[in-house]
Protein backbone atom coordinates (compact mmCIF):
# COMPACT_ATOMS: atom_id res chain seq x y z
CA UNK A 1 0.00 0.00 0.00
CA UNK A 2 1.66 2.88 -1.04
CA UNK A 3 1.29 6.59 -2.15
CA UNK A 4 0.59 9.09 0.41
CA UNK A 5 -3.20 9.95 0.21
CA UNK A 6 -4.10 6.45 -0.39
CA UNK A 7 -2.12 5.06 2.53
CA UNK A 8 -4.03 8.41 4.72
CA UNK A 9 -7.32 6.87 3.41
CA UNK A 10 -6.59 3.20 4.09
CA UNK A 11 -5.14 2.91 7.09
CA UNK A 12 -6.20 -0.41 8.41
CA UNK A 13 -4.85 -2.23 5.31
CA UNK A 14 -1.55 -0.42 5.13
CA UNK A 15 -1.07 -2.09 8.91
CA UNK A 16 -2.26 -5.19 6.67
CA UNK A 17 0.84 -5.45 5.34
CA UNK A 18 2.71 -6.02 9.36
CA UNK A 19 0.96 -9.97 7.86
CA UNK A 20 2.36 -10.06 4.58
CA UNK A 21 5.87 -9.09 5.91
CA UNK A 22 5.59 -11.94 8.80
CA UNK A 23 4.69 -14.24 6.70
CA UNK A 24 7.99 -13.63 4.21
CA UNK A 25 10.33 -14.05 7.15
CA UNK A 26 8.22 -17.19 8.75
CA UNK A 27 8.80 -18.95 4.73
CA UNK A 28 12.37 -17.91 4.33
CA UNK A 29 13.66 -19.30 7.21
CA UNK A 30 12.06 -22.08 6.75
CA UNK A 31 13.16 -22.52 3.01
CA UNK A 32 16.72 -21.62 3.11
CA UNK A 33 16.29 -18.54 1.78
CA UNK A 34 20.31 -16.84 1.57
CA UNK A 35 18.74 -12.91 2.35
CA UNK A 36 15.40 -10.97 2.66
CA UNK A 37 15.81 -7.60 0.50
CA UNK A 38 13.12 -5.25 1.96
CA UNK A 39 11.77 -1.94 0.03
CA UNK A 40 11.49 0.42 3.39
CA UNK A 41 11.01 4.10 2.99
CA UNK A 42 12.47 7.58 4.04
CA UNK A 43 8.96 7.96 5.83
CA UNK A 44 10.57 6.03 8.42
CA UNK A 45 12.34 9.21 9.42
CA UNK A 46 9.35 11.06 9.76
CA UNK A 47 9.61 14.87 10.09
CA UNK A 48 13.34 14.24 10.59
CA UNK A 49 15.29 16.11 12.92
CA UNK A 50 18.72 15.87 11.39
CA UNK A 51 20.11 16.32 8.16
CA UNK A 52 21.18 14.78 5.85
CA UNK A 53 19.42 11.60 7.49
CA UNK A 54 22.17 8.86 8.20
CA UNK A 55 21.07 5.05 7.95
CA UNK A 56 22.07 4.36 11.81
CA UNK A 57 22.43 8.22 13.43
CA UNK A 58 19.27 9.92 12.37
CA UNK A 59 16.18 9.10 15.16
CA UNK A 60 13.31 7.48 13.44
CA UNK A 61 10.44 9.94 13.71
CA UNK A 62 7.71 8.17 12.37
CA UNK A 63 3.90 8.70 13.20
CA UNK A 64 1.88 7.59 10.49
CA UNK A 65 0.69 4.06 9.90
CA UNK A 66 2.56 3.78 6.36
CA UNK A 67 5.90 4.77 7.84
CA UNK A 68 5.09 3.24 11.13
CA UNK A 69 4.71 -0.26 9.15
CA UNK A 70 8.01 -0.02 7.15
CA UNK A 71 9.53 0.62 10.92
CA UNK A 72 8.03 -2.36 11.91
CA UNK A 73 9.00 -4.52 9.49
CA UNK A 74 12.81 -3.56 9.99
CA UNK A 75 12.63 -4.29 13.49
CA UNK A 76 11.28 -7.91 12.41
CA UNK A 77 14.42 -7.97 10.23
CA UNK A 78 16.48 -7.49 12.71
CA UNK A 79 14.55 -9.67 15.26
CA UNK A 80 14.76 -12.66 12.68
CA UNK A 81 18.34 -12.47 12.32
CA UNK A 82 19.17 -12.55 16.07
CA UNK A 83 17.06 -15.51 16.53
CA UNK A 84 17.33 -17.59 13.70
CA UNK A 85 19.92 -16.49 11.44
CA UNK A 86 18.61 -14.84 8.41
CA UNK A 87 20.26 -11.97 6.59
CA UNK A 88 18.63 -9.23 5.44
CA UNK A 89 19.59 -5.94 3.37
CA UNK A 90 16.89 -2.86 4.35
CA UNK A 91 16.94 0.05 1.48
CA UNK A 92 15.25 3.03 2.29
CA UNK A 93 13.66 4.42 -0.62
CA UNK A 94 13.60 8.32 -1.52
CA UNK A 95 11.31 9.18 -4.30
CA UNK A 96 12.12 6.89 -7.11
CA UNK A 97 11.51 8.00 -10.51
CA UNK A 98 11.37 7.24 -14.33
CA UNK A 99 9.69 5.35 -17.37
CA UNK A 100 6.34 3.27 -16.46
CA UNK A 101 5.83 4.81 -13.00
CA UNK A 102 2.36 4.78 -11.81
CA UNK A 103 0.03 7.70 -12.66
CA UNK A 104 -0.74 8.91 -9.33
CA UNK A 105 2.65 9.63 -8.37
CA UNK A 106 4.56 13.49 -8.44
CA UNK A 107 6.22 13.33 -11.31
CA UNK A 108 3.93 11.04 -13.12
CA UNK A 109 1.22 13.62 -12.39
CA UNK A 110 2.95 16.59 -13.13
CA UNK A 111 4.07 15.52 -16.68
CA UNK A 112 0.25 14.10 -17.41
CA UNK A 113 -0.86 17.15 -16.57
CA UNK A 114 2.11 19.09 -18.40
CA UNK A 115 1.78 17.28 -21.60
CA UNK A 116 -2.31 18.43 -21.49
CA UNK A 117 -1.66 22.04 -20.83
CA UNK A 118 -3.90 20.97 -17.52
CA UNK A 119 -3.39 22.48 -14.01
CA UNK A 120 -0.94 21.17 -12.00
CA UNK A 121 -1.91 21.01 -8.39
CA UNK A 122 0.33 21.78 -5.26
CA UNK A 123 -0.91 21.47 -1.83
CA UNK A 124 0.51 24.60 0.18
CA UNK A 125 3.34 27.35 -1.31
CA UNK A 126 5.16 24.29 -2.46
CA UNK A 127 8.52 24.58 -0.20
CA UNK A 128 8.36 21.21 0.46
CA UNK A 129 11.40 19.42 -0.56
CA UNK A 130 12.15 15.45 -1.99
CA UNK A 131 15.13 14.43 -3.54
CA UNK A 132 14.38 12.74 -6.90
CA UNK A 133 16.42 9.32 -7.81
CA UNK A 134 16.40 8.08 -11.07
CA UNK A 135 15.02 4.69 -11.46
CA UNK A 136 18.71 3.63 -13.18
CA UNK A 137 20.43 4.33 -10.59
CA UNK A 138 18.36 2.76 -7.97
CA UNK A 139 18.27 -0.45 -9.26
CA UNK A 140 21.96 -0.60 -9.74
CA UNK A 141 22.47 0.01 -6.48
CA UNK A 142 19.86 -2.56 -5.16
CA UNK A 143 21.86 -4.96 -7.42
CA UNK A 144 24.98 -4.40 -6.05
CA UNK A 145 24.19 -4.37 -2.84
CA UNK A 146 21.87 -7.36 -3.35
CA UNK A 147 25.10 -9.64 -4.66
CA UNK A 148 28.01 -8.53 -2.24
CA UNK A 149 28.41 -10.01 1.58
CA UNK A 150 29.57 -6.64 2.75
CA UNK A 151 25.61 -5.09 2.62
CA UNK A 152 23.92 -8.00 4.90
CA UNK A 153 22.55 -6.84 7.90
CA UNK A 154 23.13 -3.28 6.70
CA UNK A 155 20.28 -0.36 6.01
CA UNK A 156 20.75 2.02 2.88
CA UNK A 157 19.55 5.15 2.13
CA UNK A 158 19.07 4.62 -2.02
CA UNK A 159 18.37 8.17 -3.32
CA UNK A 160 19.58 11.15 -4.21
CA UNK A 161 21.43 14.25 -2.45
CA UNK A 162 19.91 17.03 -4.41
CA UNK A 163 16.88 18.61 -2.91
CA UNK A 164 14.23 20.06 -5.30
CA UNK A 165 10.88 21.99 -3.87
CA UNK A 166 7.60 20.64 -5.49
CA UNK A 167 7.43 24.25 -6.89
CA UNK A 168 10.72 23.70 -8.77
CA UNK A 169 9.81 20.39 -10.20
CA UNK A 170 6.60 21.62 -11.42
CA UNK A 171 8.26 24.44 -12.82
CA UNK A 172 10.88 22.45 -14.15
CA UNK A 173 8.26 19.92 -16.10
CA UNK A 174 6.67 23.00 -17.57
CA UNK A 175 10.12 24.47 -19.01
CA UNK A 176 10.74 20.73 -20.40
CA UNK A 177 7.32 20.37 -22.25
CA UNK A 178 6.59 23.63 -23.39
CA UNK A 179 3.47 23.81 -21.53
CA UNK A 180 0.66 25.88 -21.06
CA UNK A 181 -0.64 25.01 -17.85
CA UNK A 182 -1.01 26.77 -14.46
CA UNK A 183 -0.10 26.33 -11.06
CA UNK A 184 -3.01 25.56 -8.77
CA UNK A 185 -2.36 25.56 -5.04
CA UNK A 186 -4.33 23.77 -2.57
CA UNK A 187 -4.50 24.12 1.20
CA UNK A 188 -1.39 22.08 2.61
CA UNK A 189 -1.89 18.52 3.30
CA UNK A 190 -2.94 17.69 7.10
CA UNK A 191 -0.22 15.33 7.75
CA UNK A 192 1.96 12.93 5.69
CA UNK A 193 3.57 15.87 3.30
CA UNK A 194 6.93 16.07 5.44
CA UNK A 195 8.77 19.61 5.03
CA UNK A 196 12.14 18.15 3.86
CA UNK A 197 14.28 14.81 2.72
CA UNK A 198 18.12 14.90 2.12
CA UNK A 199 19.66 11.11 2.59
CA UNK A 200 22.95 10.57 3.18
CA UNK A 201 24.20 8.86 0.22
CA UNK A 202 27.84 8.04 1.36
CA UNK A 203 26.92 3.77 0.42
CA UNK A 204 25.05 4.11 -2.24
CA UNK A 205 27.71 6.37 -3.71
CA UNK A 206 30.31 3.35 -2.90
CA UNK A 207 27.64 0.76 -4.63
CA UNK A 208 27.70 2.99 -7.43
CA UNK A 209 31.67 3.09 -7.54
CA UNK A 210 31.09 7.38 -7.31
CA UNK A 211 29.67 7.47 -10.89
CA UNK A 212 27.31 10.85 -11.06
CA UNK A 213 23.69 10.32 -10.57
CA UNK A 214 21.29 11.03 -13.24
CA UNK A 215 19.81 14.45 -12.40
CA UNK A 216 16.13 15.33 -12.14
CA UNK A 217 15.80 17.48 -15.40
CA UNK A 218 17.88 14.68 -17.40
CA UNK A 219 15.51 11.55 -15.78
CA UNK A 220 12.65 13.68 -16.56
CA UNK A 221 13.88 14.34 -20.36
CA UNK A 222 14.44 10.20 -20.72
CA UNK A 223 10.85 9.57 -19.70
CA UNK A 224 9.75 12.61 -22.61
CA UNK A 225 11.06 10.30 -24.87
CA UNK A 226 8.07 8.22 -24.80
CA UNK A 227 5.50 9.86 -22.11
CA UNK A 228 2.84 7.56 -23.78
CA UNK A 229 2.32 5.55 -20.43
CA UNK A 230 1.54 8.67 -18.40
CA UNK A 231 -0.92 10.20 -20.79
CA UNK A 232 -4.54 9.68 -19.80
Amino acid sequence: MVGVKRTLDNPIKVLNDITGIKNILELSKNTGVKRVLYSSSSEVYGEPVEYPQHEETTPLNSRLPYAIVKNVGEAFLKSYKQEFGLDYTIFRFFNTFGSKQSKDFVISKFINAALNNKEITIYGEGNQTRTFCFVKNNVEACITAAFSDNYANKTLNIGNNIETSILELANTIIKLTNSKSKLKFLPPLAEGDMTRRHPDITNMKKLLNNKPLISLEDGIKIILKDPSFILS
